[in-house]
């Protein structure tokens, strides 16, 4: 019998268990409980608690355990400290305000299921009015950080475990929302919940095998409701309800011009809307942009380094609510590099002279970088490879949709600076939000929309980059800072 004392803010918990089980799988339903964006593949150090006891392997000589890759071999003792929450979810959207004629009477919940967070905005139907919204980190998180790893846990034998604990949180979301609208009797009779594929799969507890293998075609594209959740119908495998609610956001498809829409989330979708077609892709860009897989990095927590700058020669930050700095959210990170690149301490293939400080407890490493490279490689060369199937340029396109949270804060000139964005295309950027999220309520709030996101999704070319050589021979160039 494996017995595990663990400390917390709050006071002590003890787990028993039979067996040698790795303490991250005892503790990850536990609320101050770490994340694991790496999936438990030991890479990332982000688990890393306080602990001591009878460990295998044994804690290092500060007294520290990954909790994904330690054992529990007899009595142990762990400290947990206060789990930090994001305070920088990104919920604004572009207004609405086109003819009523909602999907149901009473009240109607829009849902973002991110990768990441997640955002519900509660909707009165008869005429349109936020009552509330209500925000959160996703609870999968301390499973993985990415789609890819949660589909490893799902297949694994934990597709249920995933499935509640989302389903969960939007139920308990709900609950919120109705309650600081002063409605707590009350129920939403229709929600619309837009995600990536991946995430509409656990969430509605289907098998998500066909998405991780070869040739990754879905067998469910939604575009249906259950219950009371109607999810928007998704392009493909990899190219989600998600950005069929951010383009029907953006109108991009009733305008003429030319037009780019990205998210620059964990996944990096990139749609183009060109001579009256749509094509899509998604990249590997990874969760580097989210914090995650980084030494230092964080979410948008108070006393994330949010903005990095050269002054006077030497690097200067603020932090999310002007706390003490604790680590480097998404934006922090891509100004972090940038300023690197400004002072030589960093050359245009990636070298770094040696380990970047900012603070005590933010650096960047070699591996960090080359994180970052792969990021915005798969990125820029997504753009790239997208403009040259269509044969045409930077130049022909008009304008450029940023969708997503982590573009709302991004700074331009650095993602121009370490070649995430084009800097042609960046003059012409229009920064549109929580994208999904405003256009699952264009779908609540005027029944036709529901028809045209369809038509999105359905006549969309889903462009498959792997099978493209193009894509590999652009992200090998794209990998490199100019």
């Amino acid at each position: 019998m494996a017995e595990l004392t663990v400390h917390t803010q709050d006071g002590e918990i003890l787990l028993t268990v039979d067996g040698s089980p790795l303490v991250h799988d005892m503790i990850r339903h536990l609320p101050d409980s770490p994340d694991r964006p790496c999936g438990g593949k030991g890479v990332c150090s982000q688990c890393t608690v306080m602990g001591r006891g009878e460990f295998d392997p044994a804690p290092d000589e500060k007294g520290r355990i990954r909790s994904c890759r330690t054992r529990l071999k007899g009595r142990g003792e762990i400290w947990l400290p206060k789990k930090n929450q994001l305070i920088a979810i990104e919920s604004r959207t572009t207004p609405f305000d086109g003819p009523l004629s909602p999907l149901a009477e009473g009240y109607g919940a829009a849902v973002d299921l991110g990768t990441t967070t997640m955002v519900l905005e509660l909707i009165r139907l008869q005429d349109g009015k936020n009552l509330a919204t209500v925000s959160c980190e996703n609870p999968q998180r301390v499973i993985a950080a990415d789609v890819i790893g949660r589909i490893e846990h799902a297949m694994a034998g934990e597709l249920f475990l995933l499935e509640q604990w989302v389903r969960g949180r939007v139920d308990q979301m709900e609950k919120e929302a109705l309650a600081k609208a002063q409605l707590p009797g009350e129920k939403a009779s229709v929600r619309v919940v837009a995600g990536n594929t991946a995430m509409l799969y656990l969430f509605t507890g289907r098998n998500p095998a066909a998405l991780s293998a070869a040739p990754f075609e879905a067998d469910c594209l939604f575009g249906m409701r259950e219950g009371k959740d109607i999810f928007p119908r998704c392009a493909g495998a990899f190219v989600g309800a998600d950005i069929t609610c951010a383009v029907l956001s953006s109108g991009m498809c009733k305008k003429e011009e030319t037009a780019l829409l990205i998210d620059l989330g964990t996944n990096g979708e990139i749609a183009l809307w060109h001579q009256n077609h749509l094509s899509c892709c998604a990249t590997a860009a990874g969760p580097a942009f989210e914090g995650a897989g980084i030494s230092s990095g964080v979410g948008s927590v108070p006393g994330a380094v949010d903005k990095v700058w050269v002054e006077n020669g030497k690097l200067a930050f603020s932090t999310l609510n002007d706390a003490p700095p604790c680590g480097l959210c998404g934006s922090g990170l891509i100004d972090f590099v940038a300023a690197l690149l400004d002072t030589g301490a960093l050359d245009e293939t990636g070298a770094l002279d040696e380990e970047a400080v900012l603070a005590e407890s933010v650096i960047l490493t070699q591996q960090d970088i080359r994180q970052v490279q792969l990021a915005k490689g798969a990125i820029a060369a997504g753009i790239q490879t997208l403009l040259s199937k269509e044969g045409i340029s930077l130049e022909d396109v008009s304008v450029l949709y940023i969708a997503g949270g982590f573009g709302s804060h991004l700074n331009m000139e650095s993602a121009v600076r370490i070649g995430l964005i084009p800097g042609e295309l960046a003059k012409k950027a229009q920064v549109l939000g929580n994208a999904s999220l405003g256009g699952a309520r264009q779908i609540l709030l005027q029944k036709e929309k529901k028809e045209e996101a369809r038509r999105i999704a359905e006549n969309a070319l889903c462009m498959n980059l792997a099978a493209c050589p193009e894509f590999s021979d652009a992200f090998v160039e794209c990998m490199l800072f100019e």
